[in-house]
């Protein structure tokens, strides 16, 4: 036989390759979404699952429960695993926390009757699954999805919970479980209890948790004959002092979010798992008054492999501000101890410590934990048992019991945990307390979403973000309530503009971040791409509707027709609707509105709607309505229409005003012009990008 050349062994070759890959399915290598998912999640702790089938993970650690979660931001994931403890600790249940996308979903027929099966998931943007449930939600919704055996119906052994997380400013409120729900009960499956919804737009996404479970609880002792016990706390972590290192010790993490940034060597992909550091260009006021702010930032993006489309938003990953940080070492007795090392590790199999160890108590609180976040109350009724007294345990045990209590007490007045625990003791420390405890109960800290307010045709390398730093005086709080992340980015924009050590409200960060990774002006950021986009023939016309600093992304898009029109192209008509206080306090980009004007003429218009100047109080929505014959002329002709801002009253009333306008000046009835406005929406004709 003549010898093979080298054409013959590299077909030969491809032709191996190939058939071991159609064999094995990708069970001895596969492509992932994060090339660098692994690395990341065992420098963190988190280290991936042994096996993507969740029986053999069951099995393997013992489990008779399993909560699978979608999640955008975290929240359904801190659901996840309040449900997992409490499961634990009432009724006995072995449970374990899952991540959707870390397990194959084709043996759900295969999971025991004598187990049962809990989904918590959020809806995200436009009723879409949140990144991690894709490929679950396409599979479970799917005509006919395959399962590992021939059972009719295919899920008649799955016994399952759902609770879903949703806006009910957003047209597909909670459509995420709902589709779930019928996809599962379509495939025969057993729900357990009512499928609960959560309503971040009304503000009662956690009393309707709190509703929902309970019954949710009795029907599942039911149904499994389960025993309620008293519940006592059981650590799932274990806390251990680290007394042969020091916080100079170079493999201490002090607030770095993983091991590539710990040695230094950060590279990418940076995502919601890694940061990208990222210099800030230039930043300055936006706002002409004295008691509010306003910030926009010029973020660098060109040392990294971030890229971005118009419309997409910016990840900012902040800081706790010491002096909250302060105050919450100060009321658990952990001041003296704050840069003690300790190492924490999970006590059980399948639970993952949400930070990288070893490291120290102020890095875990300043940089890991939502110490500004509202309080539960649930977390709240836990936390009884460790009051340094009983008048403190009684008065905490009625906040937990209470919900209308807890509302006047804590809810108006926005307290975190450390504020709350110190008015309730009165200034008593609560030493008792587990730090395991808070870890479990206190959410991570996540990131802040800004809609991008620069063109990636323009500056695609130069993010912008437009922000309102937050403050609020509400009855009864001294001091007013103040965003996490806008006096974080307030307090880089004055370093930047002159000042050594800023301290705007009174409140310090560490700017400079762990071991001075971030000086020079630094902040974490990554990319969440959006589908609020402009249409991709640009000579079709855009309205946009985008009051206060619902206007960023409407800064991007007509700088971007502006650029398309400086090169030659031909663009369609561009009206935007803005509304602010008015001319001289909060006008925003004032300039860049008079430069687009000069370079697109007659194509792009500016509509004002001033609300404190004159005797009525004017806003986009009525002028959008004075505009109506316009409005419904550039509608028919297949414009775009575009909200941007607060979701629960502005883009509801435009949502109105669009039906009252093609209601009018088509001559049809409301009903008839709600439909259109609906199909409006399901064509992508017109996109929201709102928040409550």
């Amino acid at each position: 036989m003549a010898g093979l050349d080298v054409t013959d062994i590299i077909v030969l070759a491809a032709l191996f390759v190939g058939t071991v890959a159609y064999l094995t399915k990708g069970t001895l290598w596969g492509i992932t979404k994060n090339p660098y998912a692994s690395s990341l999640a065992a420098s963190h702790g988190l280290k991936p699952p042994k096996t993507r089938n969740i029986i053999e993970m069951m099995e393997e650690s013992g489990k008779n429960c399993v909560i699978f979660f979608g999640s955008q931001t975290g929240t359904a994931e801190d659901y996840a695993s309040r449900l997992a403890k409490e499961g634990k600790s009432r009724f006995g249940l072995e449970t374990m926390v899952a991540d959707l996308e870390e397990y194959e979903y084709d043996n759900l027929d295969a999971i025991p009757s004598d187990k049962v099966v809990m989904f918590v998931l959020a809806t995200y943007g436009e009723g879409e699954p949140t990144d991690n449930a894709v490929e679950f939600y396409e599979f479970i919704t799917s005509e006919s999805p395959t399962f590992s055996l021939d059972n009719d119906p295919p899920l008649g052994n799955l016994n399952y919970v759902a609770f879903g997380l949703g806006n009910n400013t957003y047209e597909h409120y909670n459509s995420m479980v709902r589709n779930v729900n019928k996809a599962l009960e379509k495939l025969g499956a057993h729900r357990i209890g009512k499928a609960g919804e959560g309503d971040d737009g009304a503000g009662t996404m956690e009393e309707d948790y709190l509703a929902w479970k309970e019954p949710m609880w009795r029907a599942l002792a039911e149904k499994m004959g389960l025993e309620e016990r008293e519940a006592v706390y059981e650590p799932i972590f274990g806390i251990l002092e680290k007394y042969g290192l020091t916080r100079d010790s170079l493999e201490v993490y002090l607030g770095e979010p993983n091991k590539m940034h710990l040695n230094g060597t950060a590279k990418g992909p940076f995502n919601a798992h890694n940061p990208y550091i990222a210099p800030i260009r230039q930043s300055y006021e936006l706002f002409s008054v004295r008691d509010r702010n306003c910030l926009h930032m010029d973020i660098d993006i060109s040392g990294s492999n971030l890229s971005y489309q118009t419309g997409d938003h910016v990840a900012v990953w902040p800081t706790n501000a010491g002096e909250e940080v302060d105050r919450f070492l100060d009321i658990f007795g952990l001041t003296s101890k704050r840069h003690n090392v300790i190492s924490v590790k999970a006590l059980e199999p399948t639970a993952k410590v949400p930070f990288p160890t070893p490291t120290t108590f102020d890095a875990i609180v300043r940089y890991h934990m939502e110490i500004c976040a509202p309080v539960s109350r649930q977390f709240i009724a836990t936390l009884a048992a460790f009051a340094p007294d009983d008048v403190s345990k009684g008065e905490l045990g009625k906040l937990g019991n209470d919900k209308d209590y807890f509302h006047s007490k804590v809810n108006t007045q926005y307290l975190n945990i450390a504020r709350l625990l110190a008015k309730v003791s009165k200034g008593k420390q609560w030493t008792a307390v587990p730090f395991s405890a808070l870890i479990e109960g206190i959410t991570k800290l996540q990131p802040r979403y800004y809609s991008i307010s620069s063109s990636s045709l323009e500056q695609p390398k130069v993010v912008s973000v437009t922000a309102v730093v937050e403050a609020r005086q509400l009855p009864g709080r001294g001091d007013p309530f103040r965003g996490v992340s806008t006096n974080y980015l307030l307090a880089l924009k004055e370093k930047q503009n002159g000042d050594p050590k800023p301290t705007p409200f009174g409140l310090s960060y560490e700017i400079t971040g762990p071991r001075n990774k971030y000086d020079g002006i630094h902040v974490p950021v990554h990319i969440r791409h959006s589908n609020f986009k402009l249409p991709s023939d640009p000579t079709k016309p855009i309205i946009m509707v985008g009051p206060g600093t619902g206007v960023a992304p409407f800064r991007g898009f007509v700088r971007e027709r502006r650029k398309m029109a400086e090169s030659g192209q031909a663009v369609g008509k561009t009206i935007l609707f803005f509304g602010c206080r008015g001319p001289t306090e909060d006008f925003l980009y004032e300039k860049d509105w008079e430069e687009a004007k000069q370079v697109l003429g007659d194509k792009f218009e500016l509509v004002l709607a001033f609300s404190r100047q004159g005797p009525k109080k004017v806003y986009v929505q009525h002028r959008l309505k004075e505009r109506a014959k316009e409005v419904n002329e550039l509608l028919l002709q297949k414009a775009y229409i575009y909200v941007c801002g607060d979701a629960s009253n502005m883009a509801r009333e435009v949502n109105a005003v669009l039906a009252q306008i093609i209601s009018g000046e088509r001559g049809m009835s409301e009903a008839e012009a709600e439909d259109i406005v609906k199909q409006m929406r399901s064509s992508n004709q017109y996109q929201e990008d709102v928040w409550s």
